[in-house]
């Protein structure tokens, strides 16, 4: 029977990534703290920044239950940073959207992650190319 042991250099990769990913979270955890948000308030309202949508895909997209989305953006929304409005296509559902205030929290936010933009800039274009259709390549 074949070994299913990985290879070292598999396994080195294996552990830079995890290396890369426990140091992101602890940067976006400081950085969302630094803005009087948790990590997934900040998420939450970086996700809206880009488009308003209902809780339950919100959920979706973070992976987590819908009930939980909606204590953060109950959270968010007693804050001024998100509102809830109905749906244009459907106005049975409510859409959470992010108000001004809330739109330039995640713009402050975004550029306060210097964790990632930092290393990277070490990188040429070329690189961060190859680096990104790798990633891309990973995730399927």
């Amino acid at each position: 029977m074949p070994s299913r042991r990985a290879d070292p250099l598999t396994l080195e990769v294996v552990e830079l990534i995890g290396s890369v990913v426990a140091r992101y979270h602890e940067e976006y955890e400081d950085a969302a703290a630094s803005h009087q948000l948790t990590g997934a308030q900040a998420r939450v309202l970086n996700l809206l920044s880009l488009e308003p949508m209902p809780m339950r895909r919100i959920a979706q997209q973070l992976k987590c239950e819908p009930s939980n989305i909606t204590g953060i953006v109950d959270r968010l929304e007693s804050r001024g940073l998100v509102e809830r409005r109905p749906d244009p296509a459907d106005r049975r559902v409510k859409l959470a959207a992010p108000t001004q205030e809330g739109l330039q929290t995640a713009d402050r936010l975004r550029e306060s992650l210097d964790f990632a933009r930092e290393p990277l800039a070490g990188l040429s274009t070329a690189e961060r190319a190859v680096l990104r259709d790798l990633l891309k390549r990973m995730l399927g």
